[in-house]
């Protein structure tokens, strides 16, 4: 690890030798402007490494999972440096999806029936070149969960695809009913709180591959649910591990703060709008049981709850909706090894309903907490694009569990 004293010098020497050769000195016939210069980047430089690059919190509730984190895992370990020039919060969330990467993927659809009649897109990516697990029936698989409004072609899964191609593990990613250009075959969408059309994936998945590991990976509303359906079922699952990233916990805090005026502007309209077009995408079969006129008419993400997902889920409010839906509640039923990143900057998860006491209490829960990376950024580098800390989180994480796995059984 190359220490901040080394980073300030050669930052600085670099930049004095940039400037001699760039910059005319001479600013009114003297060296200010060069002086100027060099101590505002010298006092930023300072300001970064001193009050930005931390390393992050890890709250584990039991020790076995801690040392296993420290050991197989060592990014939760180390200071995590946000791109320089990006690190505040709603920068990292905006600009994430520009600036990275999408590596290209090819996967190969598969379309299965839900028991209401209504059809659930799965993408594979089978790994067939996978040099470390040839065997195709025993390959390691990680099930994907994108975000709200998410698909397989989102940046943030390609990455987690390419690392587990790289690894030599097997991806199916979970599209939710409608977002990935499949049609409505019944009149039913999906929510955080609603864990069945998950439950018959998960199923379908390990039928079809019996003999091999599986783990999950849920992002943001991904990670929510997969968050639920881990409380609801217990000692039932049968997963290997679990890691979500930038869930949000307490749904009623998490609308409170995108309604803030900022994030209303930046985020909260712009999600409401994309909901909405994927309501109006299906608009045939959706209004023949709501008023779809009405759900389009909403201005933000809970006038949409109110008017569409509390009303399709048979919730007598939308209150009820959101408690159901927030995996604050259920953190103490979680009995397989799950690992949860949130950054405290996040907008979408404010940090002050992050399940501190309820990760205590449990062994198999641990929380990551990063002091810098927004909702789903976790930028890091100079240019960003192939890799970010949250790639790595999840690289040895996944790895830590498919090979060292066992020492997991028993976290109590």
């Amino acid at each position: 690890m190359i220490s901040p004293e080394l980073n300030f010098n050669l930052f600085t020497s670099d930049l004095s030798h940039y400037f001699k050769n760039q910059v005319k000195v001479g600013l009114f016939g003297s060296g200010v402007g060069l002086s100027v210069v060099l101590g505002f980047s010298a006092a930023y430089v300072c300001y970064y490494l001193i009050s930005v690059a931390k390393k992050p919190i890890l709250i584990a509730g039991g020790k076995k999972f801690h040392q296993f984190l420290r050991d197989k895992c060592p990014v939760v370990s180390e200071t995590y440096y946000p791109t320089f020039w990006c690190w505040e919060s709603r920068v990292q969330t905006l600009l994430r999806p520009f600036v990275t990467a999408k590596p290209w993927v090819n996967y190969r659809n598969e379309l299965i029936t839900a028991p209401d009649g209504g059809q659930i897109s799965l993408d594979w990516f089978d790994n067939d070149d996978s040099a470390s697990h040839p065997d195709q029936s025993t390959r390691p698989t990680v099930l994907l969960l994108p975000g709200l409004t998410g698909t397989s072609r989102e940046s943030y899964i390609l990455h987690m695809v390419q690392q587990s191609r790289d690894l030599g593990y097997r991806c199916v990613v979970f599209n939710n009913r409608g977002v990935s250009g499949e049609k409505l075959l019944t009149p039913r969408t999906y929510c955080a709180a609603n864990t069945e059309d998950l439950e018959v994936v998960i199923e379908h998945v390990q039928r079809t591959i019996d003999k091999a590991p599986l783990m999950a990976a849920g992002v943001s509303m991904g990670g929510m649910m997969l968050a639920n359906y881990l409380g609801r079922k217990g000692s039932e699952v049968r997963l290997k591990g679990v890691v979500v990233f930038s869930a949000g916990w307490d749904v009623f805090e998490c609308t409170a703060s995108l309604e803030k005026p900022l994030d209303r502007f930046l985020f909260n309209s712009y999600l409401t709008s994309c909901l909405q077009a994927s309501v109006d995408r299906h608009r045939t079969i959706l209004e023949k049981k709501y008023d779809i006129d009405h759900v389009m008419k909403a201005k933000t993400i809970r006038e949409f709850d109110e008017r569409f997902t509390s009303v399709m889920f048979g919730y007598p409010s939308n209150d009820d909706y959101y408690r159901d839906a927030s995996p604050i509640h259920k953190i103490k039923s979680v009995q397989v090894p799950m690992l949860c990143l949130n950054a405290a900057d996040d907008v979408f998860s404010p940090n002050h309903a992050f399940p501190v006491e309820a990760v205590k209490q449990n062994p198999n829960v641990a929380l990551l907490i990063t002091y810098h990376g927004g909702h789903i950024g976790f930028l890091e580098g100079l240019w960003p694009r192939q890799s970010t800390y949250m790639d790595r989180v999840f690289r040895q994480f996944t790895k830590g569990v498919f090979e060292n796995g066992r020492s997991l059984d028993d976290l109590h």
